[in-house]
């Protein structure tokens, strides 16, 4: 998300929920009833304030919303308690599908990187970092529509003198005829495009690197990143430095984390730190702060210039440490290891997204509604695991996604008594007398998947296969999903394996 002022930017993290602290889980709140005579009388009051100078009334009055939209006053009033450890941020954003994702878009679009690299001086893998991090390359743009959420969020709850800026903004954008209207959507708080620009941000930095003569965020590959490249640049980015490095602690060495308090690359040497493979620091950072994400038993960085570039972008470090982790990883053009060289320090580290993706099926396939199976473990998948934990004796019942829970259910290892109650005992790490997968004692609909099985619901033990799915005696390759239809009747649906 991009914001010109990072007190705003950090306000809308939070809302975000990009914190890393806790473990628990909260409920959402229930949307607002909004009024919409209140919503009315509140654009008609914008359309004549100053911040509204310079958008006509064309435009205002054609893509004037005709009602509110409550789910973006609930998406900026949702601070989740469960939210990730850090090993958990990096291993969703940075695992293998996207850093192959990342080495073909380098590939494919080299001659524009090149360019992009020749006027604005930033590294292209480093543009390729953010385009990854910000919306997998291009693929995750959000579907919100940009003048609902935005006027909406001008008129109700709190930073409305904010909102209504972004809003002026986004409609001088499409009166300006850079992106069309049909385009303009994003996430709940504005943001759109190839790199997520909030309006204000697009309207300072957006460029038309194309030459078509319209500056296309959207559409336009070649315009989003020279845009990014030129955020970078007015950021402070530094042509030939690199972003930082991982390092080694000596023995003994205790310091804060702080990167920005920066230091002389010869401070850190006569400190004891090295790369963290033993080789000694280079020489290619003017000065650098340390950062311990997860305190000094985890991985230790040495930080300059250009990861406060990312950090600028969106102010968490965890999401400018992704940023440079990704981009490393796409220069190397290795996607086989995606770990750091220090361990997290963690007996259970993150998951990637086609893990989530085997977790979110074998939850639909043990009679569990979490919906889609996108490989983003939302509140619906985190609740099911809460479920599925809970039915299995395991507690806390934290609905956490890591490696433990991913083997316990894909490889569906039977609890052994001698770690009864204890969270990610034997059966989290010995996949040992497999089990049928039981749905939760309240999932009326999942007991019925399971009754409509005349074989065992496991999974097989090979550790390359893919969870099977529930399997009728009809067929070895049938499974159900149920699925509630407009009349808000739940029925089982039969979906074959390859369909």
């Amino acid at each position: 998300m991009r914001l010109t002022h990072l007190s705003t930017l950090s306000l809308l993290t939070a809302a975000i929920g990009l914190s890393l602290a806790s473990t628990a889980q909260a409920a959402k709140p229930e949307a607002p009833n909004l009024s919409n005579a209140q919503f009315q009388q509140c654009l008609d009051g914008l359309k004549s304030s100053s911040k509204f100078r310079g958008v006509d009334s064309f435009t205002f009055n054609n893509y004037r919303p005709t009602q509110p939209d409550p789910s973006v006053i609930q998406s900026l009033n949702y601070q989740p308690e469960f939210q990730k450890d850090v090993w958990d941020y990096l291993s969703s954003l940075v695992d293998t599908e996207r850093v192959e994702d990342g080495i073909r878009a380098k590939r494919q679009w080299a001659d524009t990187l090149r360019q992009i690299e020749s006027r604005y001086g930033v590294k292209p893998e480093h543009v390729l970092g953010v385009w990854g991090v910000e919306s997998n390359f291009g693929k995750t743009l959000g579907k919100k529509p940009l003048f609902e959420s935005l006027a909406t969020l001008s008129c109700f709850d709190r930073r409305q003198s904010y909102f209504q800026g972004e809003y002026a903004n986004a409609l001088k954008i499409v009166q300006n005829g850079d992106i069309a209207p049909s385009d303009m959507t994003g996430s709940w708080a504005g943001a759109f495009g190839q790199t997520q620009f909030m309006p204000s941000t697009f309207l300072e930095l957006a460029v038309d690197f194309d030459g078509d003569g319209r500056r296309d965020l959207v559409n336009s590959v070649p315009d989003a990143l020279a845009s990014t490249a030129k955020f970078l640049d007015k950021r402070g980015y530094r042509s030939g430095e690199p972003w930082g490095y991982e390092v080694k602690l000596p023995s003994g060495f205790w310091a804060a984390s702080n990167r920005k308090d920066k230091k002389s690359i010869s401070h850190w040497r006569n400190q004891g730190l090295t790369l963290a493979n033993g080789s000694s620091l280079p020489s290619n950072l003017s000065s650098a702060g340390l950062l311990l994400p997860a305190g000094k038993d985890g991985p230790a960085f040495l930080v300059g210039k250009n990861f406060d570039t990312f950090y600028s972008y969106n102010a968490s470090e965890s999401y400018a440490l992704a940023i440079a982790h990704l981009s490393d990883l796409i220069t190397k053009e290795n996607s086989s290891k995606t770990d750091f060289i220090t361990a997290w320090p963690t007996d259970d580290p993150g998951i990637g997204r086609q893990e989530s993706r085997d977790i979110q099926q074998a939850l639909l396939n043990a009679g569990y509604d979490i919906g889609e199976v996108d490989g983003i473990i939302g509140d619906n998948t985190r609740t099911a695991i809460m479920q599925y934990q809970s039915s299995r004796g395991i507690f806390p019942a934290d609905g956490r996604a890591g490696q433990k829970f991913h083997r316990l259910i894909v490889g569906n290892s039977a609890p052994s008594s001698s770690n009864s109650g204890n969270q990610y005992g034997n059966q989290y790490g010995q996949p040992t007398n497999s089990l049928p997968l039981n749905p939760a004692t309240a999932d009326r609909m999942g007991q019925l998947i399971q009754q409509q099985s005349s074989a065992p619901n496991s999974y097989s033990s090979q550790p390359s296969t893919r969870p099977t799915a529930v399997t009728p005696s009809t067929s070895s390759n049938t499974r159900y999903r149920r699925v509630t239809g407009a009349d808000g009747v739940v029925k089982l649906v039969r979906v074959d394996e390859g369909s």
